[in-house]
């Protein structure tokens, strides 16, 4: 594939900010929708001050870092890219490219499918600087190649980026800094031209707004998400999984209706299946995944019986290697027993996820025996929940999650 064409970083910038059309930033910036088409040329002019004010201050981000040129770089034949900076993802001119050893993306992305398999297993807080120290290899890397080599590590960057939001934002639990790294991820799968990565890293960011309850927003990014994945060709899998990643937020944002819809529309899509495979990094979801998603918003519909059936399915079935995924469906199985009024089978479950927890951090798996510990309030005297009090805050647990 081509290189897209036009300033990716500005067009992956005011998409992930949620302006999903060139005439919507006009109307946010009160400009003529023709002067964003300039500024997602290939050869963007600088707007002027205050106009560059009010754009830096919508997206995010510097001038340099939405792909304008640097002020007073004039030089011919000078263009930007995606490169690191100790504060953060910049975008800066570099000089002419100079063209790798073709095994340049292949070492880079070795190291990427390395890290992808470390997440499961390695502690996020070891993982993440490791993972945030190969983008800055990939940054430095991409403005030396050129070509398909050029592209595999814009795409494997990419992914890193990817896999830093996730730790970000379901394990370190910072929201804020995971909208970044996500929207530097984008740039990158924007420099890859890779559109189902794309629909991935927007999918993402759905996260953030769905667990905030702003539903709106969340949707905006599903829509954004699912025009990426039509570019595809997209497999079976990831389809599910996007609306797998709609129920969730449609869940958090209480509406389990309309979930449970999704999470059906999903058996169904994953039962016809397709005759596209899935990318090599969607290794976060399977139909056991999605039985657990349908198992919480089961459970959050208040239908308990099912919830039990389907989350017990799911830790029956469940890879041993999977242990972060235990603690969240053994944490909802203790809200179905705390829901049903079995707060020592309750007690039991929460016992269990915390010894997983103790083995392999997990911010949503503490977060699960929390809730389930506030829902046990009614039976806090009894000598169960006092049993758990001890385990919760013991020692090693509360250190380890003020830590986190």
């Amino acid at each position: 594939m081509a290189r897209p064409a036009g300033n990716v970083h500005l067009k992956s910038a005011r998409v992930a900010a949620g302006y999903y059309s060139q005439q919507a930033l006009a109307d946010a910036l009160n400009v003529g929708v023709r002067q964003v088409r300039r500024w997602e040329s290939d050869q963007p002019p600088v707007p002027q001050p205050e106009v560059a004010q009010a754009l830096t201050r919508l997206l995010g981000q510097d001038l340099v870092s939405l792909g304008f040129p640097s002020t007073g770089s004039a030089a011919a034949g000078r263009r930007t890219v995606l490169t690191a900076a100790a504060a953060g993802l910049t975008v800066v001119p570099t000089r002419a490219v100079t063209v790798q050893p073709a095994t340049a993306a292949t070492d880079y992305e070795a190291i990427t499918r390395s890290h992808r398999r470390l997440y499961w297993s390695v502690a996020p807080a070891t993982l993440h600087p490791a993972t945030l120290a190969h983008t800055t290899l990939g940054c430095a890397l991409l403005p030396e190649t050129a070509g398909q080599t050029r592209q595999r590590v814009a795409a494997a960057l990419a992914e890193t980026y990817l896999l830093a939001g996730r730790i970000e934002f379901f394990d370190l639990r910072d929201a804020d800094r995971a909208q970044q790294t996500l929207l530097r991820a984008l740039q990158a799968a924007g420099e890859a031209d890779d559109a189902l990565l794309g629909a991935a890293i927007l999918a993402h960011t759905a996260f953030i707004p769905g667990w905030a309850g702003d539903r709106e927003a969340a949707v905006e990014r599903m829509v954004a998400a699912r025009t990426y994945a039509r570019r595809g060709p997209a497999s079976a899998e990831l389809l599910a999984w996007l609306d797998a990643v709609e129920a969730e937020c449609e869940t958090r944002c209480g509406h389990t209706r309309t979930a449970l819809h999704l999470i059906g529309h999903a058996e169904d899509v994953l039962t016809a299946g397709s005759e596209h495979a899935s990318p090599e990094w969607l290794d976060w979801f399977s139909p056991i995944r999605l039985a657990a998603f349908k198992g919480n918003t089961e459970l959050r519909a208040g239908h308990l019986p099912q919830a039990r059936a389907t989350l017990l399915g799911v830790l029956d079935a469940l890879d041993p290697a999977e242990e972060k995924q235990r603690t969240v469906v053994l944490g909802d199985l203790a809200a179905v027993e705390a829901a049903a009024g079995n707060p020592e089978a309750a007690c039991g479950y929460a016992l269990r996820a915390l010894d997983q927890l103790e083995r392999t951090w997990y911010a949503m798996g503490m977060d699960r025996v929390r809730e389930v510990r506030r829902a046990l309030a009614p039976h806090q005297h009894e000598r169960c929940v006092r049993e758990l009090d001890d385990r919760l805050y013991g020692w090693s647990t509360t250190v380890s999650a003020l830590a986190r």
